[in-house]
């Protein structure tokens, strides 16, 4: 059984909840400013995304194809066993990512208020 403070407490998480929502959703929904390019923890290159351009990564943990196009960028090609990382969407919002586990590779968009450190890289 519920009683009147329960359920004024109920709502009340509810309506904080929802607020922190429409706060926070903004800042991720923003278009990023360029991609950064991770490969085992190491930044391997910074690119715009206002520029139409193909990156090749031809590393010896594999090769990778990446285009950005339209201020999106997608991954195109992959020698990676399991091609998951080419069936991703575009991506073109602060914080999304793309991700070759096989290749250890990271692709993030950034934008002006991001920080492109590494916090914590565990073994």
């Amino acid at each position: 059984m519920f009683l009147k403070k329960d359920f004024i407490l109920f709502v009340g998480i509810i309506l904080v909840a929802i607020l922190a929502m429409l706060l926070i959703l903004p800042t991720w929904t923003k278009n990023g400013e360029k991609i950064c390019i991770m490969i085992d923890g190491t930044l391997y290159g910074e690119y715009s995304l206002s520029q139409n351009q193909t990156i090749i990564v031809n590393e010896p943990l594999g090769y990778n194809k990446i285009i950005i196009e339209n201020g999106a960028v997608y991954m195109d090609e992959a020698d990676c066993p399991d091609k998951y990382c080419m069936k991703y969407k575009p991506i073109k919002n602060n914080s999304e990512t793309i991700i070759c586990l096989p290749h250890k590779l990271v692709l993030e968009v950034k934008g002006e208020n991001n920080v492109s450190q590494v916090d914590v890289i565990v073994p």
